[in-house]
């Protein structure tokens, strides 16, 4: 059992994980975010008499971990569990360190609930070297994905809808999937995919829907409604050989979860002009989807002309099908993988950005 004692005038320890954060003294708290609040509220109250807690609180975590927290009466918590100063956040511009402890997050940004269609499909092998990036390389097939999803909850307080494309690339032996485009309903979602992990997000109307045995999706900007997808949960796919490419792709472990990498290049123009801040850098992202419901079906997409989102470049040879899935997602954290040179790069560095 994790568990913790320590009155108003000492530190604590917070333990996850075997790993253990200092506690830090500070005025009184309420505490928000993915407990049980009622076990929380009923601990503090009655604690908080005393002088001391000798409190035990989970997290509702969906990964399976027992997360406990001990508390004291003017403690202050690093995790996976928010913890507030009384004081409302957002009353400065300004935040205090206590605030900004109180907002890491240690573990990973998970959606819960997350309802995703993924229509794959074969294009030419010249279409795959032309795009991507070095030091990426073409994976074993040249295979594209696009994606149009609804997130109505998440551990970091945004509802939104996302769609992407991707194309599989490797990386040291390593297969995964270079994100093209990512188009978000959220400006919080997009910002903190670009400038944390690199992914090229531009805001977007998105429009997804399911209806039975049909689901359709389509993408729109400036006008433009550059990508429509719709699927038919007919239990089979488009080809009878895309069962093994996509399951190759799709890769299940034994307690059902999906494990996916996702490359994307994190750079940034420098203010003078011409140039970057520093040299791009090749950002690896892996996440773990556990899907309760995944349906197979057959798949078309139609790709429209965009000079802002030319997602009619990835030209479709053979639709081989789709996977429609509804579960709980998790992001870990990402990690810099390689650098490029800044003139080898310039020619992909215009995925976020609208040029003509």
């Amino acid at each position: 059992m994790l568990m913790g004692q320590f009155n108003k005038y000492q530190s604590g320890l917070y333990f996850n994980a075997g790993r253990r954060f200092p506690i830090i003294p500070s005025e009184p708290f309420c505490l928000v975010g993915w407990a049980k609040r009622a076990l929380i509220h009923e601990n503090f109250k009655r604690k908080e008499k005393e002088g001391s807690m000798n409190a035990r609180i989970y997290s509702t975590s969906r990964r399976g971990f027992l997360k406990g927290l001990a508390l004291g009466a003017g403690g202050y918590a690093l995790g996976s569990l928010l913890i507030h100063p009384k004081e409302a956040m957002g009353q400065s511009f300004v935040k205090t360190y206590q605030e900004i402890l109180g907002t890491i997050r240690l573990t990973t940004a998970d959606f819960y609930g997350a309802e995703m269609l993924t229509i794959f499909w074969e294009t030419k092998p010249e279409i795959v070297a032309k795009l991507l990036p070095p030091p990426l390389k073409p994976a074993s097939r040249p295979v594209a994905m696009a994606l149009v999803a609804n997130y109505p909850r998440t551990n970091f307080d945004l509802v939104y809808k996302e769609s992407g494309l991707f194309l599989r690339a490797l990386y040291n032996g390593e297969e995964g999937s270079y994100c093209l485009s990512m188009p978000v309903t959220n400006d919080i979602a997009m910002a903190s995919g670009r400038e944390t992990r690199g992914f090229p997000k531009k805001m977007a109307d998105i429009h997804f829907k399911r209806d039975g045995h049909s689901v359709e999706g389509w993408t729109e900007r400036r006008g433009i409604r550059f990508m429509e997808v719709r699927a038919k949960l007919t239990g089979k796919f488009n080809e009878p050989a895309a069962q093994e490419i996509i399951w190759a792709i799709r890769r299940v472990g034994a307690d059902g979860s999906i494990n996916v990498i996702a490359y994307n290049f994190k750079q940034f123009p420098a203010p003078e002009g011409g140039a970057f801040d520093y040299n791009p850098r090749l950002v690896k992202q892996e996440s773990v989807y556990r899907p309760k419901e995944m349906l197979v079906g057959e798949a078309e997409i139609i790709l429209r002309r965009s000079d802002y989102d030319p997602w009619v470049e990835v030209e479709v040879v053979k639709m081989l099908g789709a996977l429609y899935t509804v579960g709980d997602n998790s992001m870990v954290r990402a990690k810099t993988v390689a650098e490029v040179g800044p003139v080898e790069f310039a020619p992909y560095s215009f995925l976020k950005w609208d040029m003509k």
